[in-house]
């Protein structure tokens, strides 16, 4: 049996995760993955604190390499190393704009969901399930609702969040779509990026990184 290409430590419902799952497959890649319980904690224990300080997944461990961190960063190294399918435009406006999606969803609406954010508002914050459940709807419904307003007026939008090939701003607008529907939330009124989930979903690389076909996932 050939070796794996990598090492992943990984979550079942991680978002950022699921996105460099989606890349690996995409890119013909494989990955042998090391389960870290973020209810649990593990994230919290020495162990991996050694190989993410932050106490953060993914990290994807390159053959002789210090760990890589931040999924973003690990797309980019994927599509820099292995060129074919591309996961970026070839001219920089493109580039650029399939980043800023990126970006959007990453920065500005995925870490407001995270486990240590929840950890926080549910006991220092006084956030009792409730609100915190409307926390969630709230940051991941104004996430999804800007970005339908940019993919249904920028003309770049075609059969995907940027042109007529999967990107990186679609494997991210994914993982956010993956992890809402774990939680049971949807956002309305957005039927651009409904179209475009429901053209990612025919792919298998998408399919196969549903949070709920990995390792530790709740049975259905």
């Amino acid at each position: 049996m050939a070796q794996p290409d990598y090492q992943l430590f990984a979550f079942w419902r991680s978002s950022a995760t699921y996105r460099v799952r989606v890349a690996l497959a995409l890119k013909g890649l494989s990955a042998e993955e090391h389960y870290i319980d973020l209810d649990a904690g593990d994230q919290l224990g020495n162990d991996f604190l050694k190989i993410n300080p932050l106490g953060a997944i993914p990290a994807l461990i390159i053959p002789g390499q210090p760990p890589l961190t931040q999924s973003l960063a690990i797309l980019e190294y994927l599509d820099e190393t292995v060129p074919n399918p591309p996961l970026l435009p070839a001219d920089p406006l493109g580039r650029a704009r399939v980043r800023s999606i990126a970006a959007a969803l990453a920065a500005d609406t995925h870490p407001l969901i995270v486990p240590r954010v929840r950890q926080y508002l549910t006991t220092t914050g006084g956030f009792d399930l409730a609100a915190w459940r409307a926390w969630q709807i709230k940051w991941f419904t104004t996430g999804l609702q800007g970005l339908e307003v940019r993919l249904a007026t920028e003309t770049s939008t075609g059969t995907y969040c940027h042109g007529d090939q999967v990107t990186i701003a679609d494997i991210l607008l994914m993982s956010l779509v993956a992890v809402m529907r774990v939680f049971k939330i949807s956002a309305a009124n957005t039927p651009t990026i409904d179209r475009i989930v429901a053209l990612c979903e025919t792919h298998e690389a998408f399919a196969n990184a549903h949070p709920l076909r990995q390792e530790g996932a709740p049975a259905p």
